[in-house]
């Protein structure tokens, strides 16, 4: 599970580096101005989940989950800490039901 680098978006404008989806999935940073941005170039939908830690009431809340079309791209966020945030690394877990030729990037503005 690789960690992705937060990039924050200046005035002077960015251009964000793209990771490739690890097969394991990946972690990124939380926050109300966080947000994920992935690229699908399979043939086929796919499908991001990014892992709940919230509970309400004693109830566990559900994961969060994208489909990101064939050949197309999502934002996805804000990345909410109470929602979000593993109480062990502070990060967000993110899966991916297919990796390959999937990318992404996480962003802050």
């Amino acid at each position: 599970m690789a960690i992705l680098a937060t990039q924050t978006v200046a005035l002077g404008g960015l251009a964000p580096t793209y990771a490739a989806a690890a097969g394991g999935g990946d972690k990124c940073e939380v926050g109300d101005r966080n947000f994920l941005h992935v690229k699908n170039g399979a043939g086929a939908p796919i499908t991001v989940t990014l892992t709940s830690t919230a509970t309400v009431r004693g109830q566990v809340a559900a994961n969060v989950t994208v489909s990101v079309p064939a050949s197309g791209e999502r934002m996805i966020g804000p990345l909410q800490p109470d929602l979000l945030q593993n109480s062990t690394d502070g990060l967000c877990a993110v899966g991916y039901s297919s990796a390959t030729t999937v990318t992404v990037a996480s962003l802050r503005i």
